[in-house]
């Protein structure tokens, strides 16, 4: 029986090299796939500004899941198809959650249809570097503002630190009904992320959105960390890349090549013909 399936990637770390850039092997590869019939996507914890000009040069047929899953975004239309967003009584206690705790994070808000990301205080470099680079690469200011406050239009908090700095806050999250954390090491800067959003949020949802959506039967994942895991779990064949997390490798159908080897084309250019 010839199943409708689904090919979908995480971005750093699985489809990107070490230099968060798609080589050209890997566009090539994909595009000539996509050519041929193949449905391909990806889910990221990157937003639409950066995640876009990233993947410019594949030809995506399929929506895309941004920010772990809070949205679901069409390339081709440029709109978004989904958003979840946070209620404003759960943003207050994650608010206050960042305030106790004296970490400094991004805030993100959704309003008609475009994305603002804003920030009281930039305390370290990495949150310096973070939004020099978006500023530069993107041309999209951060927005500074005295005090967080709680509205319906939030999606997303994101901060970066040393992981005993943040796991407190983490696990002060985690029990609030309404949100959900990702929490996983950066593959650049070994530093920790710390994502918060709603928990109608994640990869997983987004996958289970996509499959309902567009009536995929098979999907396909690959991926490399800890926030990927949700994805596998809403997949059908799961394979981590070699440079993956030893957990995300023990969750995996199947170990391909590391992400600098190209090893997700090099693993769709031998099997998309045989496996459809």
């Amino acid at each position: 029986m010839n199943h409708k399936k689904l090919y979908i990637s995480d971005l750093d770390g699985t489809l990107l090299d070490n230099n968060a850039r798609l080589s050209d092997f890997t566009a090539e590869a994909i595009n000539k796939l996509i050519v041929q019939g193949m449905n391909f996507t990806f889910a990221t914890a990157r937003s639409v500004y950066s995640a876009k000009p990233i993947t410019g040069k594949l030809n995506i047929n399929v929506p895309c899941i941004l920010m772990n899953g809070v949205s679901i975004y069409d390339l081709k239309s440029e709109r978004y198809i989904k958003n979840e967003f946070i209620p404003q009584n759960v943003s207050e206690k994650i608010i206050a959650g960042f305030e106790k705790h004296k970490i400094n994070c991004f805030m993100y808000k959704i309003h008609k249809d475009i994305l603002t990301a804003y920030y009281t205080e930039i305390t370290t470099e990495i949150m310096q570097s973070f939004a020099e680079e978006r500023k530069n690469k993107f041309g999209k200011p951060f927005v500074q503002c005295k005090k967080f406050e709680a509205d319906p239009d939030i999606v997303y908090f994101t901060a970066t630190g040393e992981y005993e700095k943040l796991l407190p806050l983490k696990n002060e999250i985690s029990q609030i009904n309404g949100a959900e954390c990702a929490f996983y090491k950066d593959i650049y800067t070994d530093k920790w992320y710390l994502e918060v959003f709603s928990d109608k949020a994640s990869k997983a949802n987004g996958l289970k959105f996509l499959r309902e959506e567009y009536n995929f039967e098979y999907i396909t994942c690959f991926g490399d960390n800890y926030n990927d895991l949700p994805m596998f779990e809403a997949s059908d064949f799961r394979i981590a890349v070699g440079n993956a997390h030893r957990i995300v490798i023990e969750s995996a159908d199947l170990t391909v090549g590391s992400n600098i080897c190209g090893g997700v084309a090099e693993w769709l250019l031998g099997n998309y013909k045989s496996r459809n």
